[in-house]
């Protein structure tokens, strides 16, 4: 009997015809990342628990209910929720924090959170995310929004808002607890379980409760605006203005708490109301304590996280422009062992020069490759049999146009067909339908 093993719950597969999609994502954002000087990091799929304990915190969803713990010879492991705890941990532990600063850093990484399955949220799901250490400045606020939003731009996504609030530090937020508690516990026994446990730790969490009871009965609590110190409010107030010297359009949102605990004034969250209740496609902010948290010296630090199966939910819906998936640039039609090695040596040519060259591998007839190179898309074919080896000579076909050229098969091929090839790219782009040029993500 056939076993029937399928992925895990909460999980996606991307097969060789979406991956495409992938690619433009990860190629814009990475392209724009590193023309605001950040360079790429990569850290282990899994951390030592304590890493998250101390950095999302105690009280949050992730760390309660989400996080995928292992225990191997009496150490805890766990796959990480979020990229910035390890992607901080690795600055303080490779000493790039010692280096110039600012430190900016990105990543394309895999997350993993035990949530309930549904569009938008998964639980294997990845990021494009950048981590900047040095700056308290609020520019660098300003200047890690302009980066997010450039990868927004660039993607074409549309009908995007920016929604903005300060948090405060740890000095005025005592306070706002204080008011918090205090709005809350009139109200103590309608909370949630999970609400009621969060009065006392860190009543700021059940703002960000997704239970409708808990929302109704936050929507009248105090806002944080109402309480941040001098220095915070000053910051928050220059924030807004380079925002708005750089063009940026925002709402202020004061409800924006974020779901991990290590954020410190600025927080941010890029939304959309195309993919239901999932819209946040993009969210970060300051986090100044955390790297003191993990054992460094105090460094401010900022950063965001980019949901890439949400920005492809909202580029699917939006009928969004993606490279275009890598074609066949010539296919060999073969009769006879003769031809096949001959095919063999002109398809390793041309993949010296970076060309998808490809040949017959199913012992088809004639045909059946012709109509396999069509189904797959081919830009030329050439057929090889005895005559044209012993020519020394083969016609060339594009197959859009049907048009032959005869070309020689001598070890100037791969130079011949460049030359056609580029030919044809160059037509096909003053006619403004070529397929084989691809959205890089520049600006049109």
């Amino acid at each position: 009997m056939a076993i029937n093993i399928k992925r895990p719950n909460g999980t996606e597969d991307v097969i060789p015809r979406d991956a495409h999609k992938w690619h433009t994502v990860e190629k814009v954002a990475r392209e724009t990342a590193e023309s605001y000087g950040f360079g790429e990091i990569r850290t282990p799929t899994f951390e030592n628990t304590d890493l998250f304990l101390r950095s999302v915190g105690e009280t949050t969803d992730v760390v309660q209910k989400e996080m995928y713990t292992v225990i191997a010879k009496e150490t805890k492991f766990t796959l990480r929720p979020e990229g910035t705890a390890g992607a901080i941990r690795a600055m303080l532990q490779n000493g790039l924090l010692n280096e110039a600063l600012p430190q900016r850093v990105y990543y394309v990484t895999s997350c993993f959170r035990h949530e309930r399955p549904q569009a938008g949220r998964l639980r294997e799901f990845h990021q494009f995310g950048v981590e900047m250490a040095g700056s308290p400045s609020p520019a660098a606020d300003a200047e890690v929004i302009s980066l997010a939003k450039k990868i927004l731009d660039r993607l074409e996504i549309k009908n995007i808002e920016l929604r903005v609030n300060s948090i405060g530090c740890p000095v005025c937020r005592a306070k706002y607890h204080q008011a918090l508690r205090a709005y809350f516990e009139a109200r103590k026994e309608e909370l949630c379980e999970t609400c009621q446990e969060r009065l006392e730790k860190n009543p700021m969490r059940i703002l960000d409760c997704k239970s409708p009871i808990c929302k109704e009965i936050a929507k009248d609590a105090p806002v944080i605006l109402d309480y941040l110190c001098e220095e915070c409010s000053d910051h928050f107030e220059k924030f807004k203005g380079y925002l708005g010297k750089l063009g940026i359009s925002y709402t202020v949102d004061p409800k924006i708490v974020r779901g991990l605990d290590y954020y410190t004034k600025t927080v941010f969250e890029f939304v959309t109301t195309e993919i239901g209740a999932q819209g946040t496609v993009c969210g970060g902010g300051r986090y100044d304590g955390l790297i003191e948290q993990l054992g460094g010296q105090h460094v401010p630090a900022l950063g965001f996280g980019m949901g890439l199966e949400r920005l492809l939910l909202v580029m699917d819906k939006q009928g969004s422009e993606f490279l275009s998936p890598k074609k066949c640039d010539i296919y060999f039609a073969t009769m006879g062992d003769a031809a096949l090695e001959r095919a063999m040596e002109l398809s390793s040519q041309l993949r010296e020069f970076g060309y998808f060259a490809e040949f017959d591998l199913m012992q088809r007839g004639l045909k059946p490759q012709m109509k396999y190179a069509n189904k797959i898309g081919a830009a030329f074919t050439m057929v090889l049999g005895d005559n044209e080896l012993t020519e020394g000579k083969a016609k060339l076909k594009e197959m859009e146009s049907g048009e032959e050229t005869v070309v020689s098969l001598d070890n100037k091929f791969e130079t011949v067909f460049e030359e056609i090839y580029f030919n044809k790219m160059m037509n096909a782009m003053d006619d403004g339908s070529n397929p084989l040029f691809a959205f890089t993500g520049e600006d049109k």
